[in-house]
């Protein structure tokens, strides 16, 4: 059977160069990089060339600007508990969009109930963050704003220069969940001018189980976690010295690969849809047609229930998901779906192609070719369908 890969929004192959660079970290250079001595010495200077190699895919001015964590949830729960904390004195509301992957979101409502208030900014039809709203959200009070870069169910790229534009001349911090935008497309913290950034090694090509919190210089932050001098005091814990090698391997691979990359990927996402839509009636792209990340696709499938659509291409040997891997299992439609005013019924059932490294013109046209068979068969037993 053959098998093909379309879930690379949930996590990626790691780069045959990553597990390379990984290796000898494991055997060899084993040493706790705050050792002093040789085997120490060598960790540490692993570690400091893999945050260097982050600062440049970044465009940050400085290396000591990165804090390596144990992946994007880490990342997202450090900036916006570390900023409410550190700012407590100054002001207890935080904004944020209705779209936040979980790990934002989740972290917001913990936030809510111990005694700060959260406004939460609506969107349009594609998943954008409506600006005027946004700028009458922000009070005397506001002590951040955390919005999403690119979303990961839809792929919507967000105005994120304009929103940091608004939120600086209000004087309030700016975090970014960039997960899925780190990899994909340019991310320069300084022409953003984010105060903060998340990232996560496996969203391109990196290990598991890392990842990296940008901090401007000057932020104001609490500590995460307490106890040793590590990631100068912020960020207590032995350092993860091979997947952090791996990870500043996947950045300076992602420097150099990243524009071609991104135009084949298009190219194939673009064939995807365009097959999808010329074979099945009655089919939604969700999301921005434009501002969007190369490599996603969101598509409604009318009458059908998404999981009943994964199950059946997984048969066929092609993976696919009906959104944000952290929300599997889940009985809920998209709350992203939901804020961008698809409804319930036409929100369960979407799928989320999401293109990577591996992908080829001949997986796409084999999806065309089993997929369309697989929603006739599929219409045919759902209750909701009229021919």
């Amino acid at each position: 059977m053959k098998r093909v890969y379309l879930d690379h929004n949930a996590t990626t192959p790691t780069h045959p160069d990553v597990v390379r660079a990984m290796q000898p970290y494991y055997e060899e250079i084993f040493g706790n990089a705050s050792s002093v001595h040789r085997f120490g010495r060598e960790a540490r200077k692993a570690v400091e060339e893999a945050r260097k190699n982050l600062a440049s895919l970044l465009g940050a001015k400085r290396a000591d600007e990165i804090i390596f964590t144990s992946g994007g949830t880490e990342s997202d729960n450090f900036a916006i508990k570390g900023v409410a904390r550190a700012l407590r004195d100054k002001g207890n509301h935080i904004i944020t969009s209705s779209v936040e992957h979980l790990a934002v979101h989740n972290t917001c409502k913990f936030l809510e109930k111990n005694g700060y208030s959260v406004t939460y900014i609506p969107v349009d039809k594609y998943g954008i963050i409506d600006l005027e709203a946004f700028k009458k959200s922000i009070t005397d009070e506001t002590i951040l704003v955390t919005i999403m870069y690119a979303n990961n169910e839809t792929g919507t790229v967000e105005p994120l220069a304009e929103i940091t534009k608004i939120a600086k001349e209000r004087g309030v911090y700016l975090h970014t969940d960039a997960v899925q935008a780190v990899g994909k497309i340019d991310v320069n913290v300084e022409e953003l001018g984010v105060d903060l950034l998340s990232l996560s090694g496996h969203k391109f090509c990196g290990p598991k189980g890392v990842g990296a919190l940008y901090v401007r210089r000057g932020t104001k932050i609490a500590p995460m976690q307490i106890g040793g001098h590590h990631e100068r005091n912020r960020r207590a814990g032995t350092e993860n010295v091979p997947a952090i090698v791996g990870i500043g391997k996947a950045a300076e691979l992602a420097g150099k690969n990243m524009a071609r990359e991104a135009a084949r990927i298009r190219d194939l996402r673009d064939r995807l849809q365009e097959g999808i839509e010329k074979s099945i009636k009655e089919v939604r792209l969700n999301g921005h047609p434009a501002r969007r990340l190369p490599n996603t696709c969101n598509i409604s499938f009318e009458y059908l229930e998404g999981e009943s659509i994964i199950l059946n291409l997984d048969m066929e040997g092609v993976a696919v998901s009906t959104g944000s891997a952290c929300t599997s299992g889940s009985l809920e439609p998209s709350h992203v779906l939901i804020s961008m005013g698809v409804s319930p019924q036409t929100a369960q059932g979407s799928i989320r192609f999401s293109l990577g490294r591996v992908n080829t013109k001949e997986d796409i046209d084999y999806l065309l070719k089993i997929l369309p068979p697989i929603i006739e068969r599929l219409r045919k037993m759902s209750p909701l369908y009229k021919e």
